[in-house]
């Protein structure tokens, strides 16, 4: 069997114009784990109400972070893509969840080169189902209809792989060891809480009470909120950080329901008020910089830390195409190759 590899990230729209921008949202927000309410509610929420009213906002916040050479997360992700393809003797193939380079692509691609033996690689140390989840599904459901005797391997997430952990952490210490900063905030991107116990197998776990994450249990492999602390505790165990010189946020919420917490934006607000001067954030729930870290939290998070009487507010850069990003992908491609060569 021929193997291959599928590099996945979440998407960007095609440019920033208000139409580009709206497909690609209308693709992304009627995922039904995205947006996980009955297909009539999606409906009536993203085509009736918010693809009438942000596609405009949407595309001009994209303006303020787009690159000459189009979006950011894409062109991060080519650049990883080439980088890991030197590293490794299988072809490795790029795609994104939602917009143009999709997945159909992808494995076509893949296909097109003999490959049928797959290492699926979602793009996210943690899970939830609005990201790895919904990538495995939409792969499965194309390998059913137009491959169906590819084999297909996907990655655990890695959220607390130790070299995982040590590349983050270096990479955190590297960016600040020239800042005088008083807290270093984790923001991941937020997902409601309802997600969290619908994929607690457990079925009783997930009581999102400040101790379930803490207390061992089977349902942590599939708890977004637990492998985000985790991922806090390990980086701030790696560095040596006094417990209370650092803590854990989440962004981008959207409606009205609860949301993990607490809130970045809130979070932020409220460490300026408190007279907090000099303030660190760092993005794990993204391994490329796209508009949630180069906009919502360079740009308006900044913003809103100087607005609360904050004076130097620094944003840690992505993992994006490092070297030791890469290469650590590379390990990963070279272990399951390994395994396979095994049982073969």
């Amino acid at each position: 069997m021929k193997k291959g590899v599928l590099l996945v990230n979440l998407g960007s729209p095609d440019s920033t114009d208000p139409k580009d921008v709206k497909k690609y949202l209308d693709e992304f927000l009627m995922d039904e784990r995205v947006i996980d309410v009955p297909y009539w509610a999606r409906t009536l929420l993203v085509r009736g109400i918010i693809l009438n009213t942000r596609p405009k906002a949407s595309a001009a916040a994209y303006k303020k972070i787009w690159w000459d050479e189009g979006s950011p997360l894409i062109v991060i992700s080519e650049r990883v893509q080439e980088k890991v393809q030197k590293l490794v003797d299988y072809p490795v193939v790029l795609a994104m969840r939602y917009g143009s380079l999709s997945l159909e692509k992808g494995l076509k691609e893949l296909a097109d080169q003999g490959v049928d033996e797959v290492f699926l690689m979602p793009l996210y140390p943690q899970f939830a189902m609005a990201t790895t989840e919904t990538i495995l599904v939409k792969v499965e459901e194309i390998r059913k209809k137009d491959y169906p005797n590819m084999k297909i391997k996907s990655l655990e997430p890695f959220y607390n792989h130790p070299q995982y952990i040590k590349i983050l952490s270096e990479s955190i210490k590297s960016y600040l060891n020239s800042e005088s900063y008083e807290h270093l905030l984790f923001s991941y991107h937020g997902v409601p809480e309802r997600h969290i116990k619908k994929r607690d197998i457990t079925k009783n776990h997930c009581k999102i009470d400040g101790q379930c994450c803490k207390t061992p249990s089977e349902a942590h492999k599939f708890c977004y909120r637990h492998q985000c602390y985790e991922v806090t505790r390990l980086v701030g165990e790696y560095l040596g950080l006094e417990p209370d010189s650092y803590s854990t946020s989440f962004q981008s919420r959207l409606g009205f329901d609860p949301w993990l917490q607490p809130y970045t934006d809130r979070t932020i607000e409220r460490l300026g008020k408190e007279g907090l001067k000099n303030l660190a954030i760092v993005t794990p729930a993204f391994v490329s910089d796209c508009i949630e870290t180069l906009e919502e939290i360079a740009m308006e998070g900044q913003e809103i830390f100087h607005e609360m009487g904050g004076e130097n507010f620094y944003t840690v850069p992505c993992l994006n195409d490092s070297d030791p990003w890469c290469e650590f992908l590379a390990s990963l491609i070279k272990e399951w190759s390994h395994k396979k060569e095994m049982v073969s």
